[in-house]
């Protein structure tokens, strides 16, 4: 067939595997159902695609009564007194239960007794966001702190572990464990 020879190499014309031929013609084929796809029928786009996302979320967030914000306004609790909210820390087994969710979603900043590592100390009488009410320790687990890097808690915890896990932390506010220095303004 005359095929070339350079430097001792012949040239051969060698098909190319089938396996591939058919990735290729496939690939030419799904591109070609694509383009007809997104062209010419009243699909969404990737940008239409997102905001159906978006509008899914917020509306399931809606219904659940939560904050999409998630900036520190409470998150999904209702705004309750510091009465009611003294009522509902009462039961004796509350703080127990919120020492559990302390221990497993707050240690690691705060400490295993609250006392600071990289988070406050929150056994002193310094606050830094808020006066150390129940209602500001709710606010603040809830909420979070993004400029801080504390999450809003109130979109992975249940409404009973937040409530427990401000019993805990109001429980241990005023043992003036040592750890880390205070920070914020000394409250009574």
């Amino acid at each position: 067939m005359g095929h070339d020879e350079n430097d001792g190499i012949q040239e051969l014309d060698n098909p190319l595997p089938g396996w591939w031929l058919v990735t290729f013609y496939g690939t030419i084929i799904f591109a070609f159902f694509y383009w007809i796809h997104y062209t010419f029928t009243n699909a969404p786009d990737l940008q239409g695609e997102l905001k159906l996302a978006m509008d899914e979320l917020e509306r399931v967030r809606k219904n659940s009564g939560g904050d999409a914000g998630g900036g520190g306004s409470g998150g999904a609790l209702p705004a309750e007194s510091e009465e009611q909210l003294a009522a509902l820390f009462a039961p004796g087994d509350r703080a127990d239960q919120g020492k559990v969710v302390f221990a497993a979603k707050c240690a690691s900043c705060h400490g295993p007794e609250g006392a600071g590592l990289v988070g406050p100390n929150l056994t002193d009488k310094f606050w830094i966001h808020g006066k150390g009410t129940r209602k500001d320790i709710l606010a603040v687990i809830s909420g979070g702190v993004k400029d801080k890097g504390m999450p809003a808690w109130s979109e992975m915890l249940s409404k009973e572990e937040l409530y427990s896990s401000a019993a805990f932390v109001f429980s241990i506010k005023g043992k003036n464990l040592p750890g880390k220095p205070p920070e914020g303004n000394e409250v009574p």
